[in-house]
């Protein structure tokens, strides 16, 4: 089939970025999304053009790195899914196809569809560890986690990092990510030692990176590839408001 694309082109973090349209024939339905950026990259190449940069690793749904906006939709229009898990089959045949990076200040395009995401790393940093002793490993029955807890835990800990929830805020607020990363500690008892300032040492540092408050939409977890529910974001508020009545400034 043959698309049209409107794809954002920038130099870099500091150029003026301009859409830049683009006709590719001959696309076969079964292709992924990404699998096209690459059959367009061929042409430009071909017609000595410089290529569409963006970012991609796993191409699995594993690592996040591959997200992109399309059509109005982070990771494009599709339930639970990355970049790399979307399918041609899903557009007809003539569609125009609109892709951009994610927008946000906290994800400074750094060149045409690729941001940085380094943001997500400095929060991480900034609470997301548990402390532990070096040595040998626990037995599996040592330390009781109840089972409701550790599935929500796990759920938590299923977010991979790609900065969707962000993209879908009108607000570009980060707060499912760092809910998640928080939740994901917080239901397990080797998070419990840095449990009172983790919240609020992730929030402040999110605050400082430039990502917006909450809005309560509920976009975020919409978009989310992993399905990440908002229930961690009012986990986030418990704990946040717990360690700002306990901790001492």
């Amino acid at each position: 089939m043959k698309i049209k694309l409107r794809v954002w082109r920038q130099e870099n973090s500091k150029a003026k970025g301009k859409f830049v349209k683009y006709e590719l024939d001959g696309v076969d339905p079964e292709m992924s999304f990404l699998e096209m950026l690459d059959a367009l990259n061929e042409k430009l190449i071909k017609e000595d053009k410089d290529p569409v940069a963006f970012e991609n690793d796993c191409r699995e749904g594993i690592c996040g790195s591959c997200g992109l906006y399309i059509n109005g939709y982070p990771h494009g229009k599709g339930n639970k899914i990355a970049t790399c898990q979307l399918h041609m089959r899903v557009f007809k045949d003539g569609d125009t196809i609109t892709i951009e990076p994610w927008r946000s200040q906290g994800f400074p395009v750094l060149k045409d569809l690729i941001v940085d995401r380094n943001a997500f790393d400095k929060i991480m940093s900034a609470g997301g560890f548990v402390s532990i002793d070096a040595g040998q490993a626990p037995d599996a029955n040592s330390i009781w986690v109840p089972k409701e807890n550790a599935d929500k835990a796990f759920d938590a800990a299923a977010c991979i990092g790609c900065g969707a929830c962000v993209a879908a805020c009108k607000n570009s607020s980060a707060m499912l990510f760092v809910a998640a990363k928080v939740s994901q500690l917080a239901l397990l008892p080797q998070g419990k030692a840095e449990a009172k300032r983790r919240a609020l040492n992730m929030v402040a540092k999110m605050d400082e990176l430039g990502f917006g408050s909450c809005t309560n939409t509920g976009a975020c977890e919409a978009e989310c590839p992993k399905g990440i529910s908002i229930e961690n974001i009012a986990r986030l508020n418990r704990e946040y408001l717990s360690a700002s009545f306990s901790e001492p400034e």
